[in-house]
């Protein structure tokens, strides 16, 4: 899945020259943690979020001081340079990149920097919840097997034989470097019958925990 597919394309934005107090008010308004900051060619000049405004502003006991604080622009208190994302970025290499940045949103640009959207850490996460198949109604296992061609193609096997259906399919390293943990998400709600298939066929099943089913 790419970036252009669960973009924000009508995000707010301001102006260089644009207050604080503006910025605050689309924040508070619209519910929105960042807002990207462009010029007159609606190119990309930074980045203001919620954090930025909050260690700007004074102390609340010092009223006058914030009020005049909350005039100033917003090219006083945005982040440049920004780290951004391309429509054709693959989401889950954007996910990486929120990730090592600690960053929780990412203004989408075009040529010449030109704004196109914003991508969010919550349309991030929602998406890998829909890749991963969580939110269908199904189970989840997860089987131990050998790094070496052919161990997919014999499990999904398995499941083909008994007409179960395969909704995602997660690898992730094991303990040692001869084995891989494939994390199966299928579309049935009793798994046992083919977890009895798996561990006939050789497969250590290490989830679901079946009482009885794990000896």
């Amino acid at each position: 899945m790419l970036v252009e597919e669960i973009m924000n394309t009508e995000s707010l934005y301001l102006h260089p020259g644009d207050s604080i107090e503006k910025a605050l008010a689309y924040i508070d308004q619209h519910k929105i943690r960042h807002i990207p900051v462009v010029d007159e060619h609606h190119i990309l000049s930074g980045i203001v979020s919620d954090r930025d405004i909050r260690d700007a502003l004074p102390s609340i006991f010092h009223t006058r001081s914030q009020e005049e604080h909350l005039k100033k622009p917003v090219s006083r208190i945005m982040s440049f340079p920004v780290i951004t994302a391309n429509p054709l970025d693959v989401v889950e290499e954007t996910a990486v990149v929120l990730y090592k940045n600690n960053i929780s949103a990412l203004p989408v640009t075009g040529v010449h920097d030109k704004l196109l959207g914003i991508l969010t850490e919550s349309a991030v996460l929602h998406t890998l919840v829909e890749l991963t198949g969580a939110h269908q109604p199904s189970s989840r296992i997860e089987v131990k097997a050998f790094d070496q061609p052919g161990e997919l193609a014999a499990l999904t096997s398995i499941f083909h034989r008994m007409q179960i259906n395969l909704i995602s399919v997660l690898v992730y390293p094991g303990k040692d470097k001869t084995s891989k943990y494939l994390a199966f998400r299928v579309q049935t709600m009793d798994p046992r019958e083919v977890i009895n298939e798996l561990k006939e066929a050789g497969y250590e099943v290490s989830w679901p925990r079946i009482p009885g089913m794990n000896e």
